[in-house]
């Protein structure tokens, strides 16, 4: 495994960021402690999760079952960078949340730091994360539940996820106003079919020494051979996938993604991910892998060198919006 940077900070993880999105609601217990045992011994030391993770009735559920792995021993917590969300609506009947019990609010903080903690089965969080901007809480409120929170050990480092360029500024500034570190990591939506982050959101980040995390490396299973696996019965296409494939001009690129690595020999999932690797700015994308086949096939794109004429040629087939603001404003 390579490692690098998270951003400005002294931390140092994984090129990939296990995420553990279908622990519990695909990958049953027993399996998912398989799968972490397998990426730890592959040398990620990088987990993602998030208190929302397990869905529905059954929220909480994924950060149980990491829990449950780090009582094993072995060293299983003090080896990983642990890294978890809060905003989201907890409530598990449907019902709107009760006020204060999602969101921003130093209050749904505080109350969702000790829920995960004991779910987590942990005393601390390495990366706390915001999972989506709130509109109503002042980041003067949230940079003050977070300080008091680092102050008591309970989380080291704040990220974000799924914010705007410039929320991520707006954010920073106001820590550097306190005194406070501010972000240090923004999770966003990026792939070589999804890269309008580089407009914004990843130039953003680098100016102010966040590390990118890239999720849904693989576009919805899009990216990763779904037209091969389609046409061999191996997979049904379904979900976001389906959708997007119904598009004729989706459809056409991706046959050409698949074309063009089939005349290299190469796995377009592996691919995906190593394209990752080579942008400026990511740290590492997330995988989720619900089997340990696809852990050790996300494993081999770190160690996937891309010739600058491949490159180039997945830049004709997805085509970047180009540097920002030249791209839109010139």
């Amino acid at each position: 495994m390579k490692y690098t940077q998270l951003g400005r900070t002294g931390l140092k993880v994984s090129r990939l960021t296990l995420g553990t999105m279908n622990f519990g609601p695909l990958t049953n217990e027993p399996d998912s402690h398989a799968i972490m045992d397998a990426a730890l011994d592959a040398g990620i030391n990088y987990f993602d999760t998030a208190n929302v993770y397990g869905w529905d009735e059954n929220k909480g559920r994924t950060e149980e079952i990491l829990g449950t792995w780090f009582t094993q021993g072995g060293e299983r917590r003090d080896k990983v960078v642990l890294a978890t969300k809060v905003y989201g609506n907890m409530a598990t009947d449907g019902k709107p949340a009760w006020p204060n019990h999602d969101l921003l609010s130093a209050v749904n903080i505080r109350r969702s730091v000790e829920a995960s903690l004991k779910r987590l089965q942990t005393d601390y969080i390495d990366i706390y994360q915001f999972h989506h901007i709130d509109r109503r809480t002042p980041f003067d409120e949230i940079w003050q539940a977070i300080d008091t929170l680092v102050t008591q050990g309970k989380i080291l480092y704040a990220g974000s996820s799924n914010f705007p360029g410039y929320k991520i500024a707006q954010a920073n500034e106001v820590a550097a106003r306190r005194g406070s570190y501010g972000l240090v990591s923004e999770q966003c939506l990026y792939n070589l079919a999804e890269r309008s982050a580089e407009m914004e959101v990843i130039p953003a980040s680098q100016d102010y020494g966040l590390g990118v995390i890239p999720w849904s490396p693989l576009h919805s299973g899009l990216l990763g051979g779904v037209l091969k696996k389609e046409g061999e019965g191996k997979r049904r296409t379904r979900g976001r996938a389906a959708e997007e494939l119904a598009k004729p001009e989706v459809r056409a690129q991706v046959q050409a993604y698949e074309d063009l690595l089939d005349k290299h020999g190469l796995a377009p999932g592996e691919v995906a991910l190593a394209w990752l690797l080579t942008r400026p700015g990511v740290t590492g994308p997330i995988v989720g892998p619900r089997t340990s086949e696809q852990l050790t096939s996300a494993l081999r794109a770190v160690d996937l060198d891309l010739s600058d004429e491949l490159l180039e040629s997945l830049d004709e087939i997805f085509p970047g919006p180009g540097p920002s603001p030249e791209s839109f404003a010139w």
